[in-house]
């Protein structure tokens, strides 16, 4: 047999095993295996049998030239220590290494061979964890032209008779070098396996990211609705035929196939979901009658069960579900574990958020109980020194406390209807001006038709501030102007006073969240507005008094 056509019949060898290879890259378990990025020893006992079978095979395939064969048995060893390491390179080696001498022990070369193959395994595997990925392919090829010179030399050396051992080389030289170019395509088929899951990996990423940002407006108040919601976003998705989500007890929103069953809001977990969430762990499952009572009405042949955590632990699960019976794939889970994890941050933003609200209310409640005694130690007075010297005067200011207090308890959420309020501020500026007489006047520019809500206590404390440290202070009469206007951005609100100009200090310490002295009322309005809407108090020391507004 001539050289061009040992070189035409090794090449069909090597494509036959290039082909093989591909076949079983497409084999589920064993294409999982290939793309891990870390390798228990199993994983490698099962690469190491593989590259193993792949090089007896090339012995197997091989061609005889005078008592030799030439093969493509160190295409697979170098391919599997190049790609795997040390431990499939030399494990492959040995074992087809002495595969090859066994069958033909007394043959010209097959120890030469044989040590070749150990040779072949260990220098791949030497080199394998020294190079980047994108080198592998090339060295991989070099590696087999080293093993293969390797051989010949030991050819030459070992095999006897003398003549022979160069006739084989002369023969099959040139063949098992270029052959080697196989290893270059068996490295790039594992690369691009590996690449594929990167890029699997990337899009099921964006997609959960995509999923995120629709459904994060649906966790800033989460209920069964809004649970709905993200469940039926997450189903359209993801293309799954039906989606829930579920606390530790029960479960919260189901959406998609057999929907109906579940308008029972009290359905209990299934055993698999709560085996799920103790262990917290994704579980592939094929639903049964045992995962739900009421499965026999819901077409669904398999699910997947994702714990959902937060920093206490598990709190809840994502379960997602198929009426095909197939198992779940690796971008599918992928996908899963993504989800789980925005799922799970979106919920615990969730939980932080409506302690912030509660926090914020509690502090808005304080602010409000500040205002309170200090403003109802000013109206007793008052209602006192009238009973003696004029009781009916004190049952009418008496009514009007009673007025301003009763729609100071009729809070909806910290709100109410601003008329309201200006009904408190009127029974607030009635007390007053009973106390100071002629020297007030107070004057209303209000446009009736304007309809919003503000919190209670917002307005008064700003009249009673004009009243108490713009009018009084000054001793001679003054007026107050109060005003709720439409304007640009909404409604201004505004209290003027021409008395006594505020102080510049006041400002700073209020805008710098430095409550001043004497100026509690002020203060506490100015906060609790930058609670509420974000901004505060705008302050202005006018040429005679001050002006005070806020916009909502």
């Amino acid at each position: 047999m001539d050289k061009e056509t040992i070189f035409l019949t090794l090449l069909e060898k090597s494509s036959l095993i290039i082909v093989l290879f591909i076949i079983i890259t497409k084999i589920k378990k064993f294409k999982y295996i290939f793309q891990k990025e870390n390798y228990k020893n199993h994983d490698l006992a099962v690469i190491s049998m593989i590259f193993s079978l792949l090089a007896i095979l090339g012995t197997y395939n091989g061609i005889s030239v005078e008592g030799s064969l030439a093969n493509t048995r160190i295409m697979a060893i170098v391919s599997g220590g190049i790609l795997f390491g040390p431990l499939v390179g030399v494990t492959s080696g040995f074992i087809s290494g002495f595969h090859r001498y066994f069958i033909d022990i007394n043959g010209i070369t097959s120890f030469p061979c044989f040590i070749s193959s150990i040779f072949a395994g260990i220098l791949s595997g030497y080199f394998s964890k020294k190079l980047k990925e994108k080198y592998k392919w090339i060295c991989g090829i070099m590696c087999g032209v080293i093993s293969e010179n390797v051989t010949m030399v030991l050819i030459f050396f070992m095999s006897k008779p003398h003549n022979v051992a160069v006739s084989i080389i002369s023969k099959i030289y040139v063949p098992m070098i270029v052959g080697q170019i196989g290893i270059g395509f068996l490295v790039s088929i594992v690369q691009a396996i590996k690449k594929e899951k990167e890029e699997i990996a990337a899009f099921q990423s964006k997609l959960a990211l995509d999923i995120a940002n629709k459904t994060l407006p649906y966790f800033r108040c989460v209920n069964e609705e809004s649970l709905k919601v993200i469940c039926r976003i997450i189903k359209e998705e993801i293309n799954s035929d039906a989606v829930a989500i579920t606390d530790t007890e029960k479960v919260l929103a189901y959406v998609g196939v057999g929907e109906e069953a579940f308008d029972n809001p009290n359905i209990e977990l299934s055993n698999t979901t709560k085996d799920a969430m103790k262990e917290n762990k994704i579980l592939n499952i094929k639903v049964c009658k045992e995962e739900y009572s009421l499965s026999e009405k819901v077409n669904l042949k398999t699910g997947m069960i994702i714990p959902l955590t937060d920093s206490q632990g598990v709190m809840g699960s994502l379960k997602i579900y198929y009426t095909k019976k197939y198992d779940i794939s690796y971008s599918k889970k992928s996908l899963a574990i993504g989800l789980s994890h925005i799922i799970s941050t979106l919920m615990e933003i969730s939980k932080i958020e409506k302690i912030k609200e509660a926090k914020n209310k509690a502090e808005i409640k304080a602010l409000q109980t500040q205002i309170n005694p200090h403003f109802l130690f000013n109206a007793l007075n008052t209602i006192t020194s009238f009973i003696r010297i004029n009781p009916d005067k004190a049952r009418q200011l008496i009514i009007n406390l009673a007025t301003y207090m009763r729609y100071n308890l009729e809070v909806n959420d910290n709100l109410i209807n601003i008329h309201k309020e200006l009904e408190q501020v009127k029974a607030y500026v009635e007390i007053e001006k009973a106390r100071f007489g002629d020297k007030l006047s107070v004057v209303y520019n209000i446009d009736e038709d304007i309809k919003i809500t503000i919190p209670s206590l917002i307005i008064q404390p700003l009249v009673e501030n004009a009243i108490i440290h713009g009018i009084r202070k000054n001793s001679e009469r003054g007026t107050v102007i109060i005003g709720v206007n439409k304007s640009e951005n909404g409604v201004k609100v505004w209290v003027e006073n021409d008395g006594i100009a505020i102080d510049e200090d006041i400002i700073k310490k209020v805008y710098n969240d430095d409550m001043p002295e004497n100026k509690i009322g002020l203060y506490n309005v100015h906060l609790r507005l930058k609670l509420i809407y974000g901004q505060g108090l705008n302050i202005y020391r006018l040429r005679h008094g001050t002006k005070i507004e806020f916009e909502i």
